[in-house]
């Protein structure tokens, strides 16, 4: 008979990605509890045992402090606590040692973490182990601006997202020419500090272009992985969010990836983001997220459950998932037809190759036959959600 591992499991954030972590701890039967700052369908899933509404995360003595006296309340003695956010990873990092004290922290220390949540350092890193990225600048100043060697169109955007995008709702801002360059510069700087801005040569294809390698890593060794070009995003130009994926077999990215993670001395679930540049026949890595990501139940529709594998691993369990099932399919229906909608109305995609798309087999980020409430919830909320997320 299986041995049942005792502890839990704590998620911050309810959204989709936290209810899908919900979901894909359910196989080993683990206790959950979700803690989220605003309203989340999660709380609604019937694989979730309490939610609660924690301070908000930008106050981190508040959020840690929650979190703290959450554990001793409820006996959350080395529960594990998954992020799905840049900000809850960065709390994470900065004070595991002091949260260590309660719980299991899957999250590197800082000194490691910080080569993914800083675009710069990533940078910085990739090009030391020669590792194509696109052509990019960092300038401090106007001045150092105006001196950048640019080819037009180029994108800006923050080194670290998080003020940025929780202003704005945008991860870019494409500029034509010189005039625009100078407009979005300005404006960035009314907003984040200048040395965090980074301008980047636009590589063409959007969708079309955009893969991803997920992986649980560490000792140096992949323990599980899959692979998945990133079709469809919200916005379709410089996504905030992926609305559909389906896997594929590129062993070239995990080998570049396997390369920066080794480097980093990298622990836990990680997505590596590369875009394919035609100009040149390369895939440039884009930036690393060191957590689950939005579509990560892809994964287990492809064999590879990297939730429950984390939490397997990280309470001692030996893992490990060598393959996954290419051409399955992840859609999240809350944010994928509107931007189908949209494209088919700017005749950049068919009906027919939508529908061809959606064949075979899928995971839907919300919708189950076995746990149906947050899907019925999030329908009817479907307009906040909407405007949330900047639609």
């Amino acid at each position: 008979m299986r041995k049942m591992l005792k502890n839990g499991a704590v998620i911050i954030g309810g959204d989709f990605q936290g209810l899908g972590i919900a979901r894909n701890l359910a196989p080993l039967e683990i206790p959950v509890i979700i803690v989220d700052q605003v309203f989340c369908i999660g709380r609604f899933s019937n694989l979730v045992r309490k939610c609660y509404k924690c301070p908000p995360l930008t106050d981190t003595e508040a959020f840690i402090g929650f979190l703290e006296q959450l554990a001793v309340e409820e006996k959350l003695k080395h529960w594990v606590i998954y992020p799905t956010s840049d900000t809850a990873v960065y709390i994470l990092s900065k004070y595991k040692s002091r949260l260590a004290k309660y719980y299991l922290i899957p999250t590197p220390e800082w000194k490691i973490t910080k080569f993914a949540y800083d675009k710069k350092l990533t940078y910085q890193l990739s090009q030391q182990l020669n590792i194509p990225v696109p052509k990019t600048f960092f300038p401090e100043n106007i001045e150092e601006l105006n001196r950048t060697d640019l080819d037009f169109p180029v994108i800006l955007k923050p080194t670290v997202k998080e003020k940025f995008f929780s202003i704005t709702k945008r991860k870019a801002i494409q500029a034509n020419d010189k005039n625009e360059l100078k407009k979005a510069y300005q404006y960035m700087t009314s907003i984040i500090d200048s040395s965090q801005i980074m301008v980047q040569q636009l590589i063409r294809g959007g969708g079309n272009n955009l893969y991803s390698f997920c992986s649980l890593f560490g000792d140096s060794t992949v323990k599980a992985k899959i692979i998945a070009k990133r079709t469809r995003q919200h916005p379709m130009d410089f996504g905030n969010a992926t609305t559909f994926a389906v896997t594929c077999e590129i062993p070239e990215l995990e080998d570049t990836s396997v390369r920066i993670l080794k480097e980093m001395d990298y622990y836990g679930l990680s997505e590596v983001e590369f875009m394919y540049d035609n100009d040149d026949n390369t895939f440039k890595l884009i930036e690393i997220n060191a957590r689950t990501w939005g579509w990560h139940t892809l994964g287990s529709k492809a064999g590879v459950n990297f939730s429950s594998l984390l939490f397997s691993d990280i309470n001692n369990k030996p893992v490990s998932v060598e393959t996954f099932k290419e051409n399955i399919k992840w859609v999240r229906l809350l944010t994928d037809v509107p931007i189908v909608i949209s494209e088919i109305l700017k005749k950049h995609l068919s009906f027919r190759d939508y529908l061809k798309s959606m064949r075979g087999e899928k995971e839907f980020a919300v919708f189950s036959k076995e746990d149906p409430l947050p899907f019925i919830v999030e329908l009817i909320m479907a307009p906040y959600f909407w405007y949330r997320r900047g639609f």
